[in-house]
């Protein structure tokens, strides 16, 4: 098997299993939970995964439309579909080009997600588009740290991070990016994620609104 082909293998049949395992955390549940409060109505999450988000949709949720790449992941999200009442509807492979109409979304979810996508600038400005006026993105995410000390950790494993994680980038400016996009932010909290290696743990937390 030449590298290519060994690097498909693991991106396409081995990565999601082990996001599926590492991203199932007790404590990340609890961040999962405090983010989809008070999603309602249609709602588009990016990155769906395996769908370790679906039981913390609250019952105001009309529909789900499922934005997810991996054909293995949709796979493995289909228990944890078939266990909540809300209708799931898997509506796009890529964030950067959202088959969606525009004005028509209550709201976006996006849960450590920001960081795999090869143009976050883009796909922020597709959210925007589908968002209704008013419509508000959720968010939880990880990305460049304040202090240097951490921020040059966050250099030097980036590259690494990137290979092993599925395009992760540790070093982006999320909040920053967001606003420039043209959301507000109405809400937002930044810290180190407790448990976690400083250079993989600081954590923008918030939500944003299409004014």
């Amino acid at each position: 098997m030449n590298i290519m082909a060994a690097m498909s293998l693991y991106r396409d049949k081995i990565l999601p299993r082990i996001q599926d395992k590492a991203m199932n955390r007790k404590a990340l549940q609890g961040a999962r939970a405090r983010v989809c409060e008070g999603l309602f109505g249609s709602v588009v999450e990016i990155g769906f995964g395996t769908g370790l988000n679906a039981a913390h949709y609250p019952p105001e949720v009309d529909k789900i439309f499922a934005i997810e790449p991996s054909e293995l992941c949709m796979r493995i999200a289909k228990p944890r579909i078939a266990s909540i009442a809300i209708p799931v509807e898997q509506a796009g492979l890529t964030g950067e080009r959202l088959d969606l109409p525009s004005d028509r979304f209550d709201g976006v979810l996006s849960t450590w997600t920001l960081c795999t996508i090869p143009d976050m600038e883009a796909a922020l400005q597709e959210l925007l588009r589908v968002l209704k006026p008013g419509g508000v993105l959720h968010f939880i995410e990880h990305g460049r740290a304040p202090d240097d000390a951490v921020r040059r950790w966050q250099h030097r494993i980036e590259p690494i991070q990137r290979r092993i994680a599925g395009g992760c980038h540790l070093t982006r400016r999320i909040s920053e990016t967001v606003v420039e996009s043209g959301f507000t932010i109405e809400n937002l909290e930044t810290y180190y994620f407790e448990g976690e290696p400083k250079p993989f743990g600081y954590t923008f937390e918030g939500r944003a609104r299409k004014t």
